[in-house]
């Protein structure tokens, strides 16, 4: 059934599952999408029963936003096409509703990856300048020293990426295991810490991200993110937004 409801016009294509609000107000300043056959305003408000075009092709209806909590197994990369990965995110994960992941794990990492339609909240989860917090445990191949929690948590240059690590919170968990809280996201930022310290990394399981913990969830189960814990973390999303953006470091994977 269509929803006849009016919203601003980046809303609707966020909704969708299109793009982010950001992306939507680009795309409708570059004159790239069309209402009714007529060149799009910014601002301008519609529902389903307008006939809206982008890049010449028709945007689906909006789908009720879904978010889903995702136990991502080693050997899954967050991809959508690959031809040289042997399994991707869409090979893995079947719902009825199309999602994408909000914020990656390496092919090697495992636990807790959030996977939604809602473009704005994949935006704003993944927006280093929003700080939002990522918890892993790791283990590595040789006991932990004192030495080495404290440099982790002080940050460190990573002399690949000429990108140093914000100071984080850093404690031992075990003889070669350690918890970490990160928010920012360099490209396998644990990975090139852990060995700018002369540490290799075992493995790498993500258990939280922002307010929502992969708890009790298997290997390649889902749960649906629902009620108080999904307002929760939307609520952090749109405060975070609101905030100046802060010095961030850029990235994607663990």
């Amino acid at each position: 059934m269509a929803n006849t409801e009016k919203v601003r016009l980046n809303k609707y294509l966020s909704q969708s599952g299109l793009c982010s609000r950001r992306e939507a107000d680009a795309l409708i300043e570059a004159g790239k999408v069309s209402v009714n056959g007529r060149t799009a305003d910014p601002g301008m408000k519609v529902s389903d029963l307008d006939k809206i075009m982008v890049e010449d092709k028709p945007v689906g209806r909006r789908e009720k936003r879904v978010v889903l909590a995702y136990y991502k197994p080693v050997g899954v990369t967050c991809t959508e096409k690959d031809r040289h990965a042997q399994i991707t995110i869409r090979d893995a994960v079947e719902y009825p509703v199309r999602v994408t992941y909000a914020g990656r794990l390496d092919r090697d990492s495992e636990g807790l990856l959030l996977l939604t339609n809602d473009g704005d909240l994949i935006n704003g989860l993944m927006r280093a300048a929003n700080f939002h917090e990522k918890e892993y445990l790791v283990r590595v191949n040789k006991p932990i020293s004192r030495d080495f929690l404290k440099k982790m948590s002080d940050g460190m240059l990573l002399k690949d990426l000429n990108e140093r690590t914000r100071p984080c919170f850093v404690k031992e968990e075990g003889k070669f295991v350690f918890r970490i809280i990160l928010t920012q996201g360099l490209n396998r930022q644990i990975r090139r810490m852990c060995k700018t310290l002369g540490y290799g990394v075992v493995s790498i399981k993500r258990v939280r991200v922002a307010n929502i913990l992969l708890g009790k969830l298997n290997p390649g189960d889902i749960r649906v993110v629902a009620g108080d814990e999904r307002r929760e973390l939307y609520a952090e999303v749109e405060q975070a937004s609101r905030r100046p953006d802060r010095k961030q470091g850029n990235g994607k994977t663990q």
